[in-house]
């Protein structure tokens, strides 16, 4: 049969689910908000401050709660109704940004008050992940859940292009506010989540079983599961690498437009549009990954694929001192984008095929403490570096110990990529 004959069902089978269509636009369209709001942020903190530290201090609030709150949530997650859940969390952080949206609008918003909404989206984000990760299987089942996966990648990478695309004209129409306006619109975009939310069925879910365990005996079980498992707990190893040394890095992109890229004369429309451009190259990278992941998933190409995402990533971070240029800081970030996203994914895939359902909830609770939960403290490890040393000497100190590590990994113990206990 002619690839280009075959039927849409049949190249993202997660679609052809009701259920998981819903979902998958609602949050595409809550998820370009969130993008916009990620683009005017960390540039309204710059602004405001002009001090790296404080873009790695706001990154230390979102992502702090999921250190404390990540692995008790598995657990918490494995026993309730997901999508209720979901509506839920996703309701109190649609209202926090709204908080945002008016302290900034009003002109009253200081760093204090970034800090402590950055630290209410994050309790939110650190259970609503993990309830959403566990979700996707009981939208779609067992067999199209690679696909969903990819698909939940895609929306996401999508809106990290569109996101900062639609803030430029924002900033420029309202110049004295527009983070503000940013801000109004991702609220207003949580309404199509958690709508879609309320039409959606469950119909591969498991009964809910009551607790009848102490949660550190659940604990037990999940962490017990990894050290039986190798290649699911090399995979989180490498997850906590990215957490503290990689992917922190990200947020000083206002650092590379500002300052790396800076010319004398520069306007601050001049620096908004090369930031911008910044997070458009990110998604574009991160966004052809994800439809390439989703339009072939198949486990013949995943540790191939492994490889190729930690290397972009990492090698993009080592380059990051050598640009001199606006088009090859988009090319290095745009490579960094797509290394994120084709290592992220894949490494979703692997530990979500290979734990069993009565562990998912406990096993990508410890994941997402490894990814995000330490992510907090490198946040503050590369704003405190970045401020003391220069953005170029952190990059490259960092990409060079991750290399050593991942690399390490991979080279010794190759079972990580294979996925042992695949069926």
């Amino acid at each position: 049969m002619n690839k280009l004959s075959i039927p849409l069902s049949q190249r993202f089978p997660a679609l052809a689910s009701r259920d998981f269509a819903i979902f998958w636009v609602g949050h595409l369209l809550s998820l370009i908000g969130t993008s916009m709001q990620n683009t005017a942020l960390p540039l309204l903190a710059y602004r405001i401050s002009g001090r790296p530290l404080d873009l790695g201090l706001i990154g230390f609030a979102v992502t702090l709660p999921t250190f404390f709150l990540a692995l008790p949530g598995g657990v918490l997650i494995e026993h309730v109704d997901k999508r209720k859940a979901i509506i839920f969390l996703q309701i109190i952080m649609m209202l926090d940004t709204f908080t945002l949206a008016i302290l900034t609008l009003t002109g009253v918003i200081e760093i204090w008050h970034i800090v402590i909404t950055s630290l209410i989206l994050g309790i939110a984000t650190a259970f609503e992940i993990t309830a959403r990760q566990a979700m996707l299987i009981e939208l779609v089942g067992r067999q199209s859940l690679p696909n969903a996966i990819a698909l939940q990648s895609t929306a996401f990478n999508l809106s990290r292009v569109l996101g900062p695309a639609l803030v430029v004209p924002l900033l420029l129409f309202f110049p004295k506010n527009g983070e503000g306006w940013v801000f109004l619109f991702n609220g207003i975009s949580f309404a199509a989540i958690i709508i879609g939310l309320f039409f959606v069925r469950t119909l591969y879910n498991a009964p809910i079983e009551p607790r009848t365990r102490s949660m550190m005996v659940e604990l037990r079980e999940g962490t017990q599961y990894l050290v039986n498992n190798s290649s699911v707990g090399l995979l989180i190893v490498i997850a906590a690498t990215l957490g503290i040394f990689a992917l922190p890095i990200i947020q000083q992109l206002p650092v590379i437009s500002k300052d790396l890229l800076g010319q004398i004369g520069d306007t601050k429309t001049v620096v908004d549009m090369r930031n911008s451009l910044l997070y458009t190259a990110q998604g574009a990278g991160a966004l052809i990954a994800a439809f390439s992941i989703a339009m072939n998933n198949t486990a013949r190409w995943r540790g191939l694929r492994l490889i190729l995402g930690e290397a972009a990533f990492i090698l993009g971070m080592i380059a990051i001192p050598f640009i001199r240029s606006t088009w090859l800081a988009v090319i290095i970030i745009a490579l960094m984008g797509w290394g994120a996203v084709t290592q992220l994914a894949t490494m979703n895939t692997l530990i979500q095929l290979q734990v069993p359902d009565s562990l998912r909830g406990r096993v990508f609770s410890i994941y997402l403490w490894a990814l995000q939960g330490i992510t907090p403290f490198g946040s503050l490890l590369i704003g405190w570096m970045t401020q003391k040393f220069s953005l170029s000497t952190t990059a490259l100190f960092c990409g060079l110990v991750s290399l050593i590590i991942i690399g390490g990994i991979q080279a010794f113990r190759p079972n990580v990529r294979l996925g042992d206990g695949l069926t």
